[in-house]
C-alpha cells in the first residue's frame, strides 16, 4: 500500500515502516521554543537533569511574544533563554528578530523530508516547505533537548485540493478560512492536512505558509504541501541545498478527501468568537471597528505587506481607527523599507511596530478595551485573545483588512476595484 508524505516522512526519521496509527520514535531535525514556552522547556531540563543539547545548531530559541519585554516577569523569561542560549549553545533569536515561525523558515533549518517540533501551535506553518512540523508541549521539548528524539503517533490524512483561479482581491487568507469554515474547528484532529491542486502550486511560498499555518485551527496535528521547485528555488536562495522531495502515492489511503472550487469565492471573514465561525463578508459588511491588525505568522510577510499597501496608497486610515502593521521578521521589515511600504503604512496613518506577534498574542501591544472591535489577519479570535474578553475579533486578509481600515467598517476590498 502507498503511503502519503506524513507517512513517507515519520517513516524515514524512525526508520520504520509505518502507516496512519503507528506509534514510532522519530529524530528530531529541529526544535524551537520562544518567549511563552521556553521557561518551561528549560525548567523541566534542569530538572530531568539535562547537561548538554543533543545538537545546539539544532536548537532554536526565540523572544518574539512579548518583545521588546512589558514587564519584569517577561524580562525574567528572556534573561534566561538568553542565559540558557550562551551556556549551551543554542541559535537565539532576540527581541525585534521577528515571530518564531518565520524565522525558522528564513534559518535554513526547515526543508523537504525534516521532521521540525516547536513549543507553540502554529509551528505546523513550515509545511509549506515540505516538512511535518508540529507543536509540542515544554516538558516534551525538555526531553527532545537532551535526547534529539520523540514519539509520535502517526497520523491519518485529510486531502484538500483546491482548484481553480483565485479572483481579483481573493487571497490564500480566504482559502483557508473557507476551508476551516467547512471542516470545522475538530474536524481534521490529530490528522495531517495536505493542501494540494492546481490553486495551491499557483501560490507562492508565502501564500502556502498561511494555509499550513492555520490547520491547526481545525485540530490538525499538521499542514503540508508536496516541495516543488518553487520550494527549492525558495531553499537555495537561503543556501540550503539539502531535502528530498516527496509526494503522497497515488495508492496512499486518506482518511477524507474536500475539494473546493475558488473561481466565484469572495473575501472570507471569521466572526467572533471561533475561528470556524466563518461568513462570506457580504455577510458581515459594515460592522464598524476600533482597530485593524496586520501581521502576525499567518499574515505579516512581504507579499500580505505589499498588498495591503498597494490599497492604502496615497490614503488614510479613518479616523478613529487604529491600523498596526508588524513585520513578521527583521529580513521582511528590511525589504519592506527598501520598497517604500513602511512610508506607505506611515504616511497613511497606520503605527509600525518592531517585527514580532504583535497584537496576536494580546500581551504587550494593541490590546483591546471592553466593547472594542478588532479585524485583525491573525490566526485566532478567541474570547480575550487580543485584550479584553469583551471585545470582539474579526479575522480576515490582509485585502480585507486594508480595506476596512480606510472605511472604519468591515468592507469587501473588491469595491476599491470599482472606485
Amino acid at each position: 500500500m502507498g503511503k502519503t508524505v506524513a507517512e513517507k516522512i515519520l517513516s524515514l526519521a524512525s526508520g520504520k515502516d509505518a502507516y496512519a496509527g503507528d506509534i514510532v520514535i522519530a529524530r528530531v531535525d529541529a526544535a524551537m521554543a520562544h518567549d511563552g514556552t521556553a521557561l518551561l522547556a528549560i525548567e523541566a531540563f534542569n530538572e530531568m537533569g539535562g547537561r548538554s543539547l543533543w545538537d545546539p545548531s539544532k536548537v532554536v530559541l526565540v523572544i518574539d511574544h512579548v518583545a521588546p519585554s512589558a514587564t519584569e516577569s517577561f524580562s525574567k523569561v528572556h534573561k534566561a533563554m538568553r542565559e540558557f542560549a550562551c551556556i549551551h549553545g543554542a541559535n537565539l533569536y532576540d527581541a525585534g528578530s521577528g515571530i518564531c515561525h518565520q524565522l525558522m523558515v528564513e534559518s535554513g533549518l526547515v526543508y523537504p523530508g525534516a521532521l521540525v517540533v516547536g513549543a507553540d501551535s502554529h509551528t505546523c506553518t513550515y509545511g509549506a516547505l515540505g516538512a511535518f512540523a508540529t507543536g509540542i508541549g515544554s516538558t516534551e521539548m525538555a526531553a527532545v533537548f537532551m535526547s534529539g528524539k520523540l514519539w509520535f503517533r502517526v497520523p491519518e490524512t485529510l486531502l484538500v485540493e483546491v482548484s481553480g483561479s483565485l479572483p481579483p482581491m481573493i487571497l490564500p487568507k480566504d482559502v483557508i478560512l473557507k476551508v476551516v469554515g467547512m471542516v470545522g474547528a475538530d474536524g481534521a484532529t490529530y490528522k495531517a492536512v495536505e493542501f494540494c491542486g492546481p490553486t495551491v502550486k499557483a501560490m507562492s511560498i508565502d501564500g502556502r505558509l498561511t494555509l499550513c499555518n492555520m490547520a491547526v485551527e481545525m485540530g490538525a496535528k499538521t499542514g503540508i504541501i508536496e516541495a516543488d521547485k518553487k520550494v527549492i528555488d525558495y531553499l537555495t536562495s537561503l543556501g540550503v541545498k539539502y531535502g528530498i522531495e516527496l509526494r503522497s502515492d497515488e495508492d496512499a489511503e486518506f482518511s477524507g478527501k474536500i475539494s473546493l472550487d475558488v473561481s466565484d469565492l469572495e473575501p472570507q471573514v471569521a466572526c467572533p468568537h471561533s475561528v470556524d465561525n466563518v461568513r462570506p463578508v457580504s455577510e458581515v459588511e459594515g460592522i464598524e471597528v476600533n482597530q485593524v491588525f496586520l501581521g502576525s505568522c499567518t499574515n505579516g510577510r512581504l507579499e500580505d505587506l505589499r498588498v495591503a499597501a498597494e490599497i492604502l496608497r496615497g490614503k488614510s486610515v479613518k479616523r478613529g481607527v487604529r491600523m498596526i502593521v508588524a513585520p513578521a521578521s527583521r529580513s521582511i521589515y528590511l525589504q519592506a523599507l527598501k520598497e517604500g511600504l513602511i512610508e506607505v503604512f506611515v504616511r497613511a496613518g497606520c503605527i509600525v511596530c518592531n517585527p514580532g506577534c504583535g497584537p496576536c498574542a494580546g500581551a504587550h501591544q494593541g490590546i483591546l478595551a471592553p466593547n472594542e472591535v478588532c479585524l485583525s489577519t491573525s490566526n485566532r479570535n478567541f474570547k480575550g485573545r487580543m485584550g479584553s474578553v469583551d471585545a470582539e475579533i474579526y479575522l480576515a486578509s490582509p485585502a480585507t483588512a486594508a480595506a476596512t481600515a480606510l472605511e472604519g467598517k468591515i468592507t469587501d476590498p473588491r469595491r476599491l476595484l470599482k472606485s
